[in-house]
């Protein structure tokens, strides 16, 4: 602005004056106001525009040297970085009498007809009460035994979904393994093609659903586990209450049988005469 004010003011000052061209000295050079006036105007619009230039040029020079800086690799990433991990076991066991390889099977593979197999193979078989021996029982014997057999199939099951959980899990770590090899190599590569921001970003993403991934295996067995633990509290507590409802039984009736256990052995005296 400092320097446009001086060069206004000519312009101001030579708009006043008359509006004429003359030469001047014996010359034949003609002087013209209007023309001179333009020029000062030009002279000045082009100072500001190299103004703007030299400050869009220093902006534009920033931002290069910006994106060149975060261009730059760390060097020796996959010697400063790369790692390994253990490998994934796989369940395995001798089998001396041919019932425990169908269940190693169900447990590697988690392929459901195999789990349940190797399940019913490698544990005792539960045999239900026939509708005779529960009709000759009374009823609280009958809702025993039938809660027993329900905490027995509820184990089962769960077992059997337990098992099937590790299986796929450990069939499909191979390929989780693989996958997490590839994230790895691409992230410490220092291929311009795998360090773009795109490919960056590629990269970022297929992390992050791979370890959604991994969380929802992880949450399903910790859901096995819970299922586990919660037909383990059912277990529990049919213990207590069969325990307690002996006891009350045992209260309510000692009175009744005691007396007639007395009032037998004392009748049978009573009774006795020696020979």
């Amino acid at each position: 602005m400092k320097k446009l004010l001086p060069i206004a003011l000519i312009t101001f000052a030579m708009a006043l004056a008359p509006n004429r061209a003359h030469a001047q000295f014996g010359f034949s050079v003609v002087y013209d106001p209007t023309n001179y006036t333009n020029a000062v105007l030009r002279y000045a619009q082009l100072v500001q525009q190299l103004s703007q230039l030299r400050a869009t040029y220093s902006q534009i020079l920033n931002q290069y040297n910006l994106a060149l800086q975060m261009s730059r690799n760390v060097p020796n990433m996959a010697i400063r970085y790369a790692t390994t991990w253990a490998p994934w076991r796989y369940a395995n066991a001798q089998d001396a009498y041919g019932n425990t390889t169908p269940w190693i099977n169900g447990v590697n593979s988690g392929v459901l007809p195999t789990v349940v197999g190797g399940y019913q193979r490698a544990t005792n078989t539960f045999v239900p009460y026939t509708p005779t021996l529960l009709s000759s029982m009374p009823p609280n014997e009958v809702q025993r035994v039938q809660s027993d057999a329900a905490t027995v199939e509820l184990v089962d099951g769960a077992a059997q979904s337990a098992m099937q959980m590790i299986g796929t899990i450990r069939a499909n770590a191979l390929s989780t393994t693989q996958t997490i090899s590839n994230i790895q190599n691409d992230s410490l590569s220092n291929t311009p093609n795998l360090n773009s921001e795109v490919s960056v970003l590629n990269k970022v993403n297929a992390t992050n659903v791979l370890a959604l991934e991994n969380a929802q295996d992880t949450n399903k067995l910790l859901v096995s586990l819970l299922e586990q633990q919660t037909i383990l509290a059912k277990q529990a507590r049919d213990s207590a209450t069969n325990i307690t409802n002996a006891d009350i039984s045992r209260r309510l009736n000692s009175t009744g049988f005691g007396q007639q256990l007395a009032g037998g052995i004392g009748q049978t005296l009573n009774n006795y005469r020696l020979p």
